[in-house]
Order: structure tokens, then sequence, then C-alpha cells
């Protein structure tokens, strides 16, 4: 009871081989209670801890990380012998309180793929050619300039515009007027020509 109210509440401890494999058998079963919070439930693992902070711990804490597994809460890791009696000593831990062994476990799970001794393997539609990459590149980058260039036209400074806008009407007017006096002439001519 002891130990596993330890367990519970520093999610790891070191003892003897021979305590931990007794403790694993006696704590498994009340981390498997826990994953129903219930009045009977949390009665029934008192009855075994005799601990009310152990109890709490375990309904709050423990019980939410290991409810999607179906067993095997504690792990034992052998670390040598004890200099006094050459006891065989070990850690016992829970398994899902360990940061060392579990972080991305869940992203892992998501990029393993089934490998297969023959030599081609499938490929997906963005991993089909090389060619074909470098052309979706190309195309990417032809679609991003031109964004760049309609960027750089809308924040054009309206000082600039408008006055070159006033210098491109100064320049028009005055080669207009010689060529609407040339146009008018060149229409007298043409009906002219056609009577």
């Amino acid at each position: 009871m002891n130990l596993a109210n330890a367990l519970i509440t520093h999610k790891r401890i070191s003892t003897t081989v021979a305590k931990a494999k007794a403790l694993r058998g006696y704590v498994e079963p009340l981390i498997t209670k826990s994953k129903n919070d219930t009045t009977h439930s949390r009665r029934m693992v008192f009855r075994h801890l005799q601990n009310k902070e152990a109890v709490a711990e375990l309904f709050r804490e423990v019980a939410p990380k290991v409810g999607e597994r179906p067993g095997g809460y504690t792990r034992i890791i052998k670390t040598g012998f004890r200099a006094g009696d050459s006891a065989e000593m070990c850690i016992i831990e829970l398994v899902d309180f360990n940061e060392v062994y579990t972080t991305d476990s869940k992203d892992s799970a998501k990029k393993k793929t089934r490998r297969s001794r023959r030599g081609g393997g499938s490929k997906s539609t963005s991993e089909s050619t090389p060619k074909q990459a470098a052309a979706a590149e190309t195309a990417e980058e032809a679609v991003a300039t031109e964004e760049v260039a309609e960027d750089v036209k809308e924040e054009a400074p309206v000082e600039e515009t408008a006055e070159a806008a006033t210098e491109e009407v100064a320049t028009e007017e005055a080669p207009a007027e010689e060529s609407s006096e040339e146009s008018e002439e060149s229409d007298d001519d043409k009906k002219e020509a056609s009577n």
C-alpha cells in the first residue's frame, strides 16, 4: 500500500525488483478502476490505498492520461545491484508520465508507412517526377512575381502619378492640335478625291 501511494504521488520510485513486480500486480488493477470515475470506484480504490491525496491524484491526473491505454501502465527498468546486500535494484514508473519515451508518439504513429521488399513503391501525385515538380515550382514563381508586380503598381505614390498625368496631358495637347488640323485637311482631300 505504501509503495502504491508513493508511485501514484511521485510517478517514479526506486526499489528492488521483487517489490516492483509485486507492486505492479497491486497498482495496475487500481489504475484500471480509476478510468471509471464513480463514487463506487473511488471507494474501492480508497479501500486499497487508504490515502485521500493519492486517490485524488489517481483520479484527477493519472486516469485521464492512461484513458486510451488498455493495460501495462507501469514500466520496470533495472538499475543494477545495491552495494550493501547486492539486491537487484530497479526503477518502477508510470509509462505515460515519462517525457523521454512519450514525446511525439502520436506524430510518429501517423507517419508510419508499410514497407515492402519490392523496389518500387507507390508515389503520391506531388512526388511524381522531378520534371513535373520543377514545372510546378516555376509556375508558382511566375504567379508570385505577377502578384508582386500588381502590388507595386497599386502602391505607387499618388503625387508622382498626378504629376506624371499632368505632364502627359501637356505634351499631348500641343501635338493634338497640329494633328487635328492635319486630319481635317486629309478628310477634305479624301472627299474631293471621291467626288
